[in-house]
């Protein structure tokens, strides 16, 4: 939680960002509240159990912090077809939120000085108070205000996973509607918990394994939502490795192509290690404009060879891609050996639906090309010379 909230600080201030950030930061504080230096260090503190304090403090800054998350996505939808009923839920959040964050905090506060028994420090909040009233309507608001507040994002992220069709933004919303039904679980099942033992109190050991069992629910619920959350942003962290991989392929070709035209490119060609970790544009704009620049140095090149070098390519070749690697390899010698411009030469270039198939097929060609050999490229163009 503390890596990601420190992540998310370098993200952007946008208020999408600004929320995720203030629900990382929230958590994190709450979960190192839980360690032993952390834990005991409070409790024996001037402050009898503080970090009982700090813990529900930083949780519900948390929680009205996802709140206001799920306003800035939802709020800005126009209030009328399939999300309307999405965006009068966000409306209600935005007007109720914050009052109601600050009134539990405020009864909490006074609960916890006031009728909560702190006369001797506490390492398992929970268990050492079962049966005790004081703790009980302590917890009660703190539980009542958690588990309506999961409620609501479980709400509004269930019904966004059901319309959702891209794959990994649905996996993520999955986890954070599921991460939000193990925490109205665990809000209400602990609250219900301590009701019933104060009509039955419990025997120390009945009483730590249910705050076990659902201490680690909770955790498990921190760990989903941090997965759930971060699924989206890997989608497209995902695609900006798919495209860098894609332009460390087609370098070398792409390179000897930009030479043979330096007009094409918006600037010359700069080396393999500049080109790949420069950040002034993003990888996936580069590897767009790659793929034109290919383009248009080919439509270049078929005015420097001969009309059959294309079918003799594909005589010497197992398959297309190794034909048009050769293809261009012989053009490119031929217009390094001076051969003037002519009319435009043939030349196959197999029909892309979108830009995934038109990067898969050109590195196809930039491999082929990688191992074609120059002399049996100077061979195809001798022999097309020869044919024309």
């Amino acid at each position: 939680m503390t890596a990601v909230a420190i992540w998310r600080a370098l993200g952007g201030s946008d208020a999408r960002r600004r929320s995720l950030w203030g629900c990382f930061v929230g958590f994190s504080i709450a979960l190192w509240t839980k360690t032993e230096i952390v834990r005991t260090g409070l409790n024996n503190s001037s402050i009898t159990d503080a970090s009982i304090l700090l813990k529900h403090y930083s949780a519900g800054a948390a929680i009205l912090a996802i709140m206001y998350y799920i306003v800035a996505v939802y709020g800005q939808y126009p209030a009328d077809g399939e999300m309307a009923r999405a965006v009068r839920v966000a409306r209600v959040i935005q007007r109720a939120a914050t009052k109601t964050a600050l009134a539990s905090f405020a009864l909490m506060t006074i609960t916890f000085f006031t009728i909560v028994d702190r006369s001797v420090p506490s390492d398992r909040f929970v268990s050492d108070h079962a049966g005790q009233w004081g703790a009980t309507a302590y917890m009660t608001v703190f539980y009542v205000y958690l588990g309506s507040a999961s409620a609501i994002c479980l709400y509004q992220w269930a019904g966004a996973f059901r319309r959702e069709e891209r794959r990994l933004l649905r996996v993520g919303l999955g986890m954070m509607a599921f991460a939000m039904a193990l925490g109205v679980l665990y809000s209400f099942g602990r609250m219900l918990a301590m009701w019933v033992w104060l009509a039955d109190r419990p025997s120390v050991t009945a009483a730590r394994g249910i705050e076990s069992s659902t201490e680690a629910m909770q955790l498990l619920l921190f760990v989903l939502f941090a997965l759930g959350v971060s699924v989206p942003a890997s989608e497209q962290g995902l695609r900006r490795a798919r495209a860098w991989w894609a332009l460390s392929r087609l370098y070398p070709m792409w390179h000897e192509l930009m030479t043979a035209f330096p007009a094409i490119p918006m600037e010359p060609p700069r080396s393999r290690y500049r080109e790949l970790t420069r950040r002034d544009m993003d990888a996936e704009l580069r590897l767009d404009r790659w793929i034109h620049d290919v383009a248009d140095a080919i439509e270049k090149l078929r005015h420097h060879v001969p009309d059959d070098l294309m079918a003799a390519a594909k005589e010497q070749t197992a398959h297309g891609a190794a034909a048009q690697a050769y293809w261009i390899r012989a053009a490119l010698a031929a217009k390094a050996g001076g051969a003037p411009a002519g009319p435009v030469a043939a030349f196959e270039q197999p029909a892309a639906t979108d830009q995934d198939g038109e990067v898969a097929w050109l590195r196809r060609v930039a491999r082929e090309y990688g191992k074609s050999s120059p002399a049996r490229a100077q061979g195809l163009l001798a022999a097309a010379e020869t044919a024309a």
